[in-house]
């Protein structure tokens, strides 16, 4: 007889009741991520009435495999850009909801008279909200583009960096046994500095490593080959001090930059629900439910201290960040439960032995229950922000109002502040790199010279030679790149004509400070001073022009390869570009359309539904601001500001013929701008259509408040009048001059 391994049986087992139990699940509506968790509870040595899994050892191993692809997942679909594209809003509130939690949890924890550990793991679980939860009842509500939604999405998107930062700390804490900020310090940055260095070296190399073979790499090439760099990745993080999940993130992150990233995710989508649901159910075979009865109490409590906390601790972050009053509340009741990332940071206490054995299933119980309430009060959440504007003050209500309207106005940065941004990116970035090579100089170059040639001066300055030949272009770039003339345009420019000439002394300074590390490492104190007096002169003399084209050819290769997402796809995004409730939606016309043959003074959309068509993209041709004649073809992608119940009657007009909708990337140089109309304004006195805004700016005006009175998408004949606060959408340049 053919002996199977236990694996295999362990295997066939997991995902037999996988199946089983998520089909049941599926047909009764309700999350997969739950059907999971039952079917692990259903095969865990904990259940003696059904097949159980031989080899309780193995459930480590599939739940630290499942881990690493579902976080190599969640890296694809992150992306940098990303995170750059959510803004304040979402941060705001994100971070916001994260440290009360983290406090919440940790008080939570000493009050039921748990330990120290368990007290502070049990905060970082209840920190997390869950993605696939939030995602999967979006999707049924049919909420997934209204205005709210585009903040909670902008908000997992931080929080799945924000928890990556978890793992690491709790990992740093767990190991010392105790809180010490300087450790704590000391993991930031390390953590900070290999980010830069992996964004920086993965940016450079991935890209052009998949550009030069994109002929020969057909799906399954691509597929290993995107499944080595993640485990290379892992193995480098692990080597480096770093947990298995932060490397898969990293790299999942990086392959969603190329051009190559959405078919990745395609190709990866399969081998990480796999794992994922060996992931979950690992989570289910986990739970005792003898250790749930007996801590029954503390499941219910934390259920409603996660539940209320995140309500309270989303809604006033939202408000903080300039949301209404209403998409604060709704924001808050979608983001009360955890998820997979709790799952995650529970899995990393019992791996490293640090908490006790009832935390991990009272967590999961926690996740389950919060999980069924999600739906519920996401429908909840519009009545009840409907009846807390009509219970509160009503001064109260107009003053969220007004600090809405104000903060959500974009105000356009001069050109000098974003110049000494860019510098100061610039500086961090180039000391980063510039240490990341001389540590490679000192642990990898230097060991492999010494273990061919022994120790001698010659080998030290072989070593050295090589390390700094590899940094050259980059010390050239901090010390001698040229400095952005627009810096004077911070404070004007004579005021502040000094500051070119002090950062240019700053670089060199810091370019000397970071050389002369570099030299001590490789000579002794004498040795490095004269080196570094011959570097110096020869900096001056010889090889200037010549460093600055080999880093100019690497700025500009990475800048290519940084933006090649944008140039070979459109990617889809949510844009909200509008205060209030309402925001942007993009539909393409149907070849059977009403809409097909009429101009926009036919259509009468704003007459008639109250929204304003701001772009019309036509192949690749777009029609900023179009005017009263434009005429709607055959393929139109239509983009329409109005708000929620607006959009909805649009909806059902324009998807007559049930197309599908999309939505559409807007280009950086075309946004809202909010403009108050002054004593000075030439607008004053006269109508909309007679101000030439729509002509100056290339826009249109979609919002008008006058008196604490909002008006979307205001008729043409509406005339302006001093104070008025107006909202147009236009080009960025041309806005400037308003």
């Amino acid at each position: 007889m053919v002996h199977i391994p236990a694996l295999i049986t362990d295997l066939g087992i997991i995902l037999g009741a996988a199946t089983i139990v998520t089909m049941i699940f599926k047909k009764l509506k309700q999350p997969v991520v739950l059907g999971y968790i039952v079917a692990g509870l259903l095969v865990s040595p904990q259940t003696t009435f059904l097949p159980s899994i031989a080899e309780t050892d193995t459930i480590q191993i599939w739940a630290e495999i499942g881990v690493i692809f579902l976080l190599f997942g969640l890296g694809l679909e992150f992306s940098f850009k990303k995170l750059k594209a959510v803004g304040g809003p979402a941060s705001i509130t994100a971070v916001s909801e994260v440290l009360f939690m983290l406090g919440f949890g940790y008080i939570g924890g000493k009050l039921l008279g748990w330990s120290e550990m368990d007290s502070i793991f049990l905060g970082g679980i209840l920190s997390i909200s869950s993605t696939t939860i939030i995602i999967r009842a979006f999707e049924e509500l049919g909420v997934k583009n209204k205005k709210f939604a585009s903040v909670v999405f902008g908000v997992l998107i931080v929080e799945d960096l924000v928890a990556i930062l978890l793992l690491v700390l709790l990992s740093t804490i767990a190991v010392g046994q105790q809180f010490k900020g300087e450790e704590l310090m000391f993991s930031s940055l390390k953590l900070i500095f290999f980010l830069i260095i992996w964004f920086v070296a993965g940016i450079f190399l991935i890209p052009s490593l998949l550009r030069a073979c994109k002929k020969i790499l057909n799906d399954e090439m691509m597929l290993i080959l995107s499944i080595s760099l993640c485990l290379s990745m892992v193995l480098f993080a692990t080597s480096v001090g770093f947990s298995p999940a932060l490397g898969a993130f990293i790299m999942g992150s990086l392959l969603a930059e190329t051009s190559e990233g959405q078919r990745i995710e395609h190709l990866i989508d399969p081998v990480k629900n796999l794992f994922a649901a060996i992931f979950f159910v690992s989570v289910g075979m986990l739970i005792d439910p003898k250790v749930l009865l007996e801590h029954w109490h503390s499941v219910l409590i934390l259920t409603v201290l996660t539940i209320v906390g995140k309500i309270l601790s989303s809604s006033i972050g939202a408000l903080i960040s300039g949301q209404t009053l209403k998409h604060s509340i709704q924001t808050g009741f979608s983001l009360a439960q955890i998820g997979e990332f709790s799952f995650i940071i529970a899995t990393l206490g019992v791996t490293l032995n640090v908490t006790s054995h009832f935390l991990y299933p009272v967590a999961v119980a926690v996740s389950v229950i919060t999980t069924f309430t999600t739906p519920y009060l996401m429908k909840f959440s519009s009545p009840f922000a409907t009846w807390l504007e009509r219970t509160l003050p009503k001064r109260l209500v107009d003053n969220i109002h007004r600090y809405s309207s104000s903060t959500q106005a974009i105000s356009v940065s001069s050109k000098g502040r974003e110049a000494l941004k860019e510098f100061l990116v610039r500086l961090v970035v180039l000391v980063v790199v510039l240490v990341g090579i001389t540590a490679f100089g000192r642990e990898v170059i230097f060991r492999f010279v010494i273990d061919k040639f022994g120790i001698s001066p010659l080998t030290s300055s072989i070593a050295f030679a090589l390390t700094f030949l590899a940094s050259s272009p980059f010390f050239w770039a901090l010390s001698r790149g040229k400095i952005n003339e627009s810096l004077l345009d911070i404070g004007g420019s004579k005021r502040f004509a000094y500051l070119p000439h002090v950062l240019s002394i700053f670089r060199y300074v810091v370019a000397s400070f970071v050389l002369s590390i570099q030299l001590s490492i490789f000579f002794s104190a004498l040795v490095a001073a004269s080196v570094f007096v011959g570097i110096a002169i020869l900096s001056v003399t010889h090889f200037t022009n010549r460093l600055g084209g080999i880093y100019n050819w690497f700025e500009k290769t990475f800048v290519r390869n940084l933006n090649n997402l944008d140039e070979v796809s459109v990617a889809a995004k949510e844009v909200p570009l509008i205060p209030w409730d309402a925001h942007l939606e993009t539909y393409e016309v149907s070849p059977y359309s009403p809409f097909l043959g009429k101009n926009l003074v036919d259509l009468s959309v704003r007459e008639r539904y109250g929204v304003s068509i701001v772009l019309i993209e036509r192949g690749n041709k777009k029609i900023k601001a179009p005017s009263r004649h434009e005429v709607i073809y055959p393929y139109d992608k239509v983009s329409v500001i109005g708000d929620d119940e607006q959009l909805v009657k649009f909806k059902n007009f324009i998807e007559l013929s049930n197309f599908d909708e999309s939505e559409l990337e807007i280009e950086d140089s075309y946004i809202l701008h909010a403009h108050i109309l002054n004593t000075e304004s030439p607008f004053i006195g006269k109508t909309i259509r007679e101000s030439t805004i729509r002509e100056n700016t290339e826009g249109i005006v979609v919002g008008l408040e006058r008196a604490l009175v909002r008006t979307v998408n205001p008729d043409a004949t509406t005339i302006l009048e001093e104070d008025d606060l107006i909202w147009i959408v236009g080009n960025k340049e041309k806005l400037k001059k308003l």
